[in-house]
């Protein structure tokens, strides 16, 4: 019996799409990451019970931050982005959570600058406040080490291919750390949107997306870069007919991320069938009902699609591209 309802929902289900094909799908991933980060926190002493937790999210943190909160007697605060949905805002306001969102603005740079500098606005006015820095603090790679161990023990023994998207970095970055220590053969392959500047893609724009959870706009630093061996950039309308094609076929309904991830997964697989590839569908496709799934019609037929293979930053072009990494980087 789970003590705490935190506990039962953070549990991913590892659904196998082919003999060397899985899908690890969460209901919403980022609870592992506050929850680990919370109890880590406390027993540290560097919080108290009762102390008041803020952090900036667009979402699926800002639920997982307030359910932490719930489970451990802390208080949460959100500043928010505009993406922060009806459904979201509800149940943080009943868990006692308080947020505050930022005004609209033109682009991710913008919403994710506005969000920083109103927690800094926070912190002057309230010292006694514990910024969780989920973009930047190692802390948050914590909570994924359980995950790690039962990929481990679940699959079979052999090289491992771990596909998903690259937001703070905790997840993926997390995963790959811990199955590598237990001796695990690990190639992390992350997925990114057009426009992030993580792996150097902010000089291609996709006004489409809005994937805000794999991309970044400003520097995030708890991203390990060294641990991920290729890279995927989709843009929109690849994320959107990856996710239509995975519900389709295997009745999994998630977020963009996730069919964006279930390409790369595809794809590495197409090249490399000596691994076992688990790629990660990090939240349920609620969200994104209006914005992409109500566009299913315009889906492509992903047997269509195929990634520009790049050797440098400057060829990266839509609707996706792929390349080793970090040949990239030069």
């Amino acid at each position: 019996m789970h003590a705490h309802i935190a506990e039962a929902v953070k549990k991913p289900d590892l659904i196998s799409l082919a003999p060397d094909l899985a899908c690890l799908r969460f209901e919403t991933m980022k609870i592992y990451s506050a929850l680990g980060a919370v109890r880590q926190l406390l027993e540290s002493g560097a919080v108290e019970p009762g102390d008041t937790l803020v952090d900036s999210s667009s979402g699926i943190y800002a639920q997982a931050l307030a359910l932490a909160c719930h489970r451990y007697g802390m208080k949460c605060h959100i500043v928010g982005s505009t993406t922060v949905d009806r459904s979201t805002r509800v149940q943080l306001e009943i868990l006692g959570a308080t947020l505050e969102q930022v005004p609209p603005s033109r682009n991710l740079r913008l919403d994710q600058e506005l969000r920083v500098r109103r927690i800094a606005e926070i912190l002057a006015d309230n010292p006694s406040y514990h910024w969780m820095r989920q973009y930047h603090d190692d802390i948050h790679y914590t909570g994924y080490r359980e995950v790690a161990d039962a990929i481990d023990q679940d699959l079979p023994t052999g090289p491992l291919a771990l596909v998903g998207g690259v937001g703070s970095g905790a997840s993926t970055g997390a995963l790959a750390t811990y199955l590598r220590a237990a001796g695990r053969d690990v190639s992390l392959v992350g997925v990114q949107p057009f426009g992030s500047v993580t792996f150097g893609s902010e000089h291609v724009a996709d006004p489409d997306m809005i994937i805000a959870g794999i991309g970044s706009a400003i520097e995030f630093r708890n991203v390990r870069h060294e641990l991920y061996d290729r890279v995927h950039w989709v843009n929109f309308e690849c994320a959107l007919s990856g996710a239509v094609a995975l519900l389709r076929t295997s009745g999994i309904f998630a977020g963009l991320s996730a069919g964006a991830a279930y390409l790369g997964a595809l794809w590495e697989r197409r090249g490399d069938d000596s691994r076992t590839y688990v790629f990660i569908a990090a939240d349920t496709g609620h969200r994104y009902v209006e914005s992409a799934y109500a566009r299913h019609e315009q889906a492509l037929d992903i047997d269509t699609l195929k990634p520009h293979e790049i050797t440098s930053l400057d060829q990266l072009r839509h609707p996706w591209s792929t390349a080793p990494w970090p040949a990239t980087a030069s």
